[in-house]
């Protein structure tokens, strides 16, 4: 009895012994383990605002060609990017040090998390009303008709699609608009990808602020839907449709009337000679009251006291004849001509007016504000006050003309009549 007594002992302990065994082997080759660590160092996925799905590259993404068509990355673009994955989540304080904080401490953190938080919804209220007020607008609920408003995307001509800038490394879709902060926000663009090399370093420009301005007004710098023909022949549409399903799209616009006054300071109260040769100098023989030959260039009309008025750069947006000779220049299109907004669903629109706070909520959205940060520097300072003043001399008339005409643009994007003008 004893002895089966101990061979029943010796066969449990030996079971044992071999699932032991069994558990250490799987552990050391990979199969099975008693404590699974996630590594997320090759993993960075950022998740899209609006809750849709990641897919991965849906066409071969060739190695030389930084346009790639593909929808998802293949390695992160920032080295702040891999590092973040690789470090602590948590920095525990050491035992018996700060472990404890005063209650006052511990209120005025409740505090301000609480002020935080309400500071968040209060921006996501805003955004939330400035899309809704575009599909009202863009349905007909709440405005008349204007053109393109019912067109469908694949309506809109390529050469019209030259504003909608992609990056496909972290799934942007930018539309600039001249004269709302696009320089720094094209210097954004550039940074994140990777799409101009700083000549002191070899390298990729890492921060915004030192991309020179006059770069990133350089066309062939960026990608746009419009090069999308050239770079992908048959698949382009279908490449574009696929982007704006996935990718996070966003614009900053402006008072439409404060956009124009914005234009006229910078292009014709200063020399400059390309504006002046293609525009300035069509105003004044049109529209000047100028006596003899009009000034060939910039230096000469600035040297004889000869410039464009504003009420000269206004007869020109509302004669008939400039359309028919050109479309608007960029500086001065409508909004709604140069983004497409009722057949673009922008995810997120923001205000000059608003600029510093919607750039930073931008980033975070974007999952890139730990190592990116929009440019503080110079901004143009054209204020909206300024409108009574800009638009003392100009008839009333060619005031309620001009509201027409960026009508769309005003009751698009939340501003409103402006009656101090009108």
């Amino acid at each position: 009895m004893g002895t089966w007594r101990g061979l029943r002992v010796a066969f449990i302990v030996g079971s044992l012994f071999m699932i032991l065994m069994i558990i250490v082997y799987w552990d050391d080759v990979g199969g099975f383990s008693l404590y699974p660590q996630q590594d997320t160092k090759h993993f960075q996925v950022r998740p899209h605002p609006g809750g849709s799905p990641t897919f991965p590259n849906l066409v071969p993404q060739p190695t030389s060609n930084q346009f790639s068509p593909g929808l998802r990355p293949s390695a992160p673009l920032s080295p702040l990017a891999d590092s973040k994955a690789s470090s602590p989540i948590h920095s525990l304080p050491e035992p018996g040090r700060g472990s404890e904080k005063p209650p006052n401490e511990d209120r005025h953190g409740a505090d301000e998390r609480m002020r935080d938080g309400q500071e968040e919804e209060e921006k996501g209220r805003r955004q939330e009303e400035r899309k809704q007020r575009i599909l009202d607008v863009c349905s007909g609920k709440t405005s008349g008709d204007f053109p393109g408003r019912t067109r469908a995307f694949e309506q809109i001509p390529n050469r019209e699609l030259d504003h909608l800038i992609v990056d496909d490394i972290h799934q942007i879709i930018y539309c600039y608009v001249p004269k709302v902060a696009c320089t720094n926000w094209k210097r954004v663009m550039v940074v994140l990808s990777q799409s101009l090399v700083s000549p002191s370093s070899g390298k990729p420009y890492t921060e915004p602020q030192d991309v020179p301005a006059d770069m990133v007004h350089n066309s062939s710098i960026h990608l746009t839907f419009a090069k999308f023909w050239r770079h992908y022949g048959s698949l382009s549409r279908h490449l574009m449709a696929l982007k704006l399903q996935h990718y996070t799209k966003f614009l900053f616009v402006r008072d439409p009337f404060v956009r124009l006054i914005s234009a006229y300071r910078n292009k014709f109260e200063r020399a400059n000679e390309d504006f002046y040769r293609q525009f300035g100098s069509v105003m004044l023989r049109r529209y000047g009251n100028t006596t003899g030959n009009v000034p060939e260039s910039a230096a000469d009309a600035f040297a004889a006291g000869v410039r464009p008025t504003f009420q000269q750069f206004i007869t020109y947006l509302l004669d008939a004849d400039t359309e028919k000779e050109a479309a608007f220049n960029e500086h001065w299109r409508q909004v709604y001509r140069l983004c497409h907004p009722c057949q673009v669903k922008y995810d997120f629109v923001g205000h000059l007016e608003t600029l510093e706070a919607d750039s930073e909520q931008l980033l975070k959205i974007l999952g890139v504000d730990q190592w990116i940060h929009f440019p503080t520097g110079a901004r143009n300072r054209t204020a909206t006050s300024w409108e009574r003043d800009w638009f003392a001399q100009i008839p009333m008339a060619m005031r309620e003309a001009l509201y027409k005409l960026y009508q769309p643009d005003f009751e698009l994007f939340g501003y409103p009549k402006p009656d101090r003008v009108l």
